[in-house]
């Protein structure tokens, strides 16, 4: 592995352009773009106040930076970096700003989930949708890109609303049989819409895309339920997530259990390698490696570590949780599912883990620390 050099960053707001040409990162009112490879500065912006959110267009020409605090979304272009727009949401507030799938609207949430108003970039026209719920996940698009899913709170109920995205006209609304709905999600194929409840309830419900009810699954009445929900990319499973620390596995024909998988402290899998960290010091140097140890330069913090392989059975490291406060670091709180179907990545809450993510080519990662962002640079195989 290679490290480039460490850059400042902050609220953990870095992101690849969708091309991946390009890394984006803010610190405090700065926007500062960079060519991915040379990791240059392409380009750089001075917003209006602290950025508390950045986002992408889908493809790859505009950045949104939202300031919830003073209620402004500022809108730059790669293009023509002297152009740019500001969003005033004035005395209503801003609570979280989104980019349509297209690129060129943008979606603001008002305060007290008052109301959606859609604003285009390119005819200057704004869109209102009422009763937007306050939920962990109330709005998603279909794949394409043609229909938008909403969560509602009307008279103490839930309901769902699907809006065609062209013109933002209602397609369907149904009530949703949810007690307190806490998020939706289409699958690939933006046939189905999967929707479950709060996590006091194991819930969840499968809609087809005219409010159809096609199926609902319960695993068991607990106090603590569903946490996460992945959808696999062939639509032909659905991966959910609990507080009981497993992952359940639906399919899309009976949208029954098909199996289940555990996070067990205890790696006793005669084919897992796991690495143990021995030593932790500054960094003073390079050290040659040995077939059985792993010395990695974090240079985000500045240290060395050397790691060991551990015989197994291995203990894995967790955080206990206090099941007596809210939102416990306890079950499976990510789910991933890999494009040709054959794996899934789940985090356990517990896990001891820091911030990172993939470059869309695969060959590098973003590491994040509280106020810096570095690269890794993975070595690629020579061919044989």
């Amino acid at each position: 592995m290679n490290f480039s050099e460490v850059f400042k960053q902050s609220n953990q707001l870095c992101k690849v352009s969708p091309d991946g040409k390009y890394l984006a990162t803010c610190v405090q009112y700065r926007l500062v773009v960079r060519d991915f490879n040379s990791l240059q500065i392409a380009h750089l912006y001075t917003c209006l106040d602290p950025v508390m959110h950045m986002e992408w267009s889908s493809d790859s020409l505009f950045i949104l930076c939202a300031m919830y605090k003073r209620g402004l979304v500022q809108v730059w272009s790669l293009e023509q970096p002297d152009w740019h727009c500001k969003i005033d949401e004035g005395s209503i507030g801003l609570v979280s700003s989104r980019w349509s799938p297209d690129g060129r609207h943008v979606l603001n949430t008002t305060e007290f989930n008052l109301r959606v108003t859609v604003w285009s970039l390119c005819t200057k026209s704004v869109s209102y949708i009422k009763y937007p719920k306050a939920c962990q996940k109330g709005m998603d698009f279909t794949a394409d890109g043609r229909y938008m899913a909403l969560a509602e709170r009307r008279e103490c109920k839930d309901y769902i609303s699907v809006f065609v995205c062209d013109n933002w006209h209602l397609l369907r609304h149904f009530e949703s049989e949810t007690q307190n709905l806490a998020g939706l999600e289409w699958s690939p194929n933006g046939c189905v819409l999967a929707v479950w409840d709060s996590c006091l309830e194991y819930k969840i419900i499968l809609y087809s895309l005219d409010g159809r009810l096609l199926s609902s699954y319960s695993a068991y009445e607990w106090s603590l339920g569903i946490k996460s929900v992945a959808w696999s990319p062939s639509s032909q499973f659905l991966a959910v997530g609990s507080y009981d620390e497993k992952v359940r596995i639906l399919n899309h024909i009976t949208w029954k259990k098909i199996t289940e998988f555990e996070h067990p402290t205890t790696i006793i899998n005669a084919k897992a390698v796991v690495f143990k960290e021995v030593e932790k010091r500054p960094v003073v140097g390079s050290e040659d490696l040995s077939i059985h140890q792993l010395t990695v330069d974090n240079s985000l913090f500045s240290t060395q570590s050397k790691y060991e392989i551990t015989q197994l059975p291995a203990q894995v490291p967790v955080i206990k949780p206090d099941p007596d406060r809210a939102n416990p670091k306890i079950g499976i709180s990510a789910l991933a599912i890999s494009a040709d179907n054959r794996y899934l990545a789940t985090k356990n809450g517990s896990f001891q883990v820091q911030s990172l993510f993939w470059h869309c080519s695969g060959s590098s990662l973003v590491l994040l620390s509280k106020e810096h962002i570095c690269l890794c640079y993975m070595e690629a195989e020579e061919e044989k």
